[in-house]
């Protein structure tokens, strides 16, 4: 409920920015598409009341927890059935649909009951992933820098203990599994399947705020949003072209020592984006047909300037190397994205994504 607010009042905040010729609106606008969903699950919204710490209104007119009905990504470790898309709330579909159209980099979805960043995996094999009590992505340094930038950057977040019935958090950030397990979550969804690194924000003890906290809320998310959105500058971005010279999709850029359930692939224009906290990375770039392309690449801090390094792999034509994609067995990681225009010399862009459940932000930020 928070959260719809406070996307309204974002989406106020960039406009006026831009329209009075401020320069962090200027700056961020012209280098970064946002795209806001500030309701997802309009059902539940309508049904909601206003008792502080109920949580009527978390399931759509189907009864449904949309935030348990995407596919989870450790379900088929565990041999269980897996429901078809086509079987999946009609909210869900709309999303995972919309995440097939853009390449985004970025996201984060709101939600309310606690005052936390919380970041991937939210579910585990009990297996490789875990360490102590957490579930841990191959991109755990970058998630934890996401979700202490937002914390920092929110008035009281940080302090990790506002709500009495949730908490203590070190630093005003936790690990989803950590926190509590839960299946069919969208961060997850995203991650793995979407390549985009998603937070899930809690932002108010109580679940639905009374309208006079209205302001004072918004106040202290404001800085914290527009942080977290220019966070999606982060590490490297480019595109990868075959031996005679075109840009092509699918092909596979790994960081070493980051080998994520589904690999990152380059979208229809060719291009790759990779979020990394400044420092030194090997890249691996596979693409049938070509030499495997090994290159070690130092990247610095890109937020500050709004923009990520921008860096070309050029592949060379073989006739003796084979292809096999890693971590790529399974038909699910198979992610095609619809183009909508344009062509791999006229768009580039560089693509991250805001997503809020109830309350969905997206952003997209371009490469030139």
């Amino acid at each position: 409920v928070l959260g719809r607010v406070l996307l309204l009042q974002l989406i106020g905040e960039l406009v006026r920015g831009y329209r009075d010729n401020e320069t962090w609106s200027l700056q961020l606008l012209n280098g970064t598409r946002i795209h806001i969903l500030p309701t997802m699950n309009p059902d539940g919204f309508d049904e909601a009341d206003t008792h502080c710490l109920f949580s009527q209104g978390r399931f759509n007119y189907n009864g449904v927890d949309l935030n348990r009905g995407f596919p989870d990504a450790f379900a088929g470790l565990r041999k269980q059935q897996e429901l078809n898309e086509e079987q999946r709330e009609a909210e869900v579909r709309a999303v995972m649909g919309w995440l097939r159209t853009e390449t985004f980099v970025l996201s984060a979805n709101l939600h309310g009951g606690a005052v936390v960043a919380s970041y991937p995996y939210d579910n585990s094999n009990r297996g490789f992933d875990l360490m102590g009590v957490a579930s841990i992505t191959p991109d755990d340094d970058v998630f934890v820098h996401l979700a202490k930038v937002y914390s920092y950057n929110h008035a009281s977040m940080k302090q990790g203990n506002l709500c009495e019935d949730s908490g203590p958090f070190r630093d005003g950030i936790t690990n989803g599994y950590h926190w509590y397990p839960l299946e069919g979550g969208m961060q997850d969804y995203n991650y793995v399947w979407a390549q985009c690194l998603e937070l899930t924000l809690e932002l108010s003890c109580c679940k639905f705020p009374h309208w006079k906290e209205l302001p004072a809320l918004w106040m202290d998310n404001k800085k914290a949003l527009l942080a977290y959105i220019q966070q999606v500058h982060l590490g490297i971005k480019g595109q990868v072209f075959d031996g005679s010279g075109t840009p092509v999709q699918k092909a596979v850029v790994e960081v070493e020592g980051r080998r994520n359930m589904c690999p990152f692939r380059t979208n229809q224009y060719g291009e790759y984006y990779r979020l990394l906290l400044p420092g030194t990375y090997t890249f691996r770039v596979m693409y049938p047909g070509h030499e495997v392309l090994t290159e070690t690449l130092s990247i610095p801090y890109g937020p500050d300037q709004y923009s990520a390094m921008k860096h070309n792999f050029m592949l060379r034509r073989t006739t003796s190397a084979t292809f096999h994609s890693p971590a790529d067995a399974s038909s699910s990681c198979n992610y095609t994205l619809h183009p909508k225009g344009g062509s791999a010399t006229t768009r580039s862009t560089w693509s991250g994504l805001t997503v809020g459940f109830g309350l969905v932000t997206l952003l997209q930020s371009l490469i030139e």
